[in-house]
């Protein structure tokens, strides 16, 4: 059956991605690990609370046809940039591989839009160097997403991020910083379950702009298509 392992389904992007393979006929399964319960109980759910740090206890169970990332944290919530680096770059990079060696051949990914290896800020820096390191993987496909500032709904208030965010809106309106244009959780969610569907051989990175296009292109097609089109 074709199966669907997401790791950061709590998260704002990954929510959005749940709910959208829950409703999504392409996928009968959908495999979540986790370092704490969605709080969701649906039929094609078979949720895994792991902890990171002791992948002997999980490997195992890492099998499936596309793996969704949206893990990651803030400086803040994870307590300084060291604990935040674990989350955004070691945990995802080992199960990453860990994924590539159990031979699942798509891989799709949420960075950030301005990730670099070379960038002077560390999330940017942390954000280009996983980019860069997973491209040895043996994915058939790889798909990096970046996103500009996401919006949605929170569980908890952002006030400095709010007001960014309307900036960037403002600006992006104005034809200004139109890379760094603000977009739903949801449409990155969308443009997602896109890359995951056309499963592209090889390594593509989707910049901002193109996020927007993908969103659209899925909600026209969602209907269109099946797994044995």
């Amino acid at each position: 059956m074709p199966t669907a392992i997401t790791i950061g389904s709590t998260g704002l992007v990954g929510s959005c991605l749940l709910k959208e393979l829950i409703n999504n006929s392409t996928y009968d399964l959908i495999r979540v690990f986790t370092r704490r319960s969605t709080g969701i109980t649906h039929p094609k759910i078979e949720e895994h609370i792991i902890d990171f740090d002791h992948p002997e206890q999980w490997e195992s169970k890492v099998k499936g046809d596309v793996l969704f990332s949206t893990l990651g944290t803030t400086r803040v919530k994870a307590g300084g940039k060291n604990p935040q680096l674990k989350v955004d770059y070691t945990y995802q990079y080992e199960f990453v591989r860990i994924a590539s060696t159990m031979g699942v051949p798509v891989y799709v990914l949420v960075s950030s839009a301005g990730a670099s290896a070379t960038s002077p800020s560390f999330y940017m820096r942390m954000k280009g160097r996983l980019d860069e390191d997973v491209t040895v993987l043996s994915f058939d496909s790889i798909n990096i997403l970046r996103p500009g500032a996401l919006r949605g709904e929170r569980s908890e208030p952002r006030p400095i991020e709010t007001f960014g965010i309307k900036i960037l809106t403002a600006l992006a309106n104005v034809g200004l910083l139109n890379d760094y244009k603000p977009i739903h959780a949801c449409q990155v969610a969308r443009a997602m379950l896109l890359a995951a569907r056309n499963q592209l051989p090889g390594y593509h990175i989707y910049q901002p702009g193109r996020l927007f296009a993908m969103a659209d292109e899925f909600l026209k097609t969602k209907f269109l298509w099946s797994p044995t089109a």
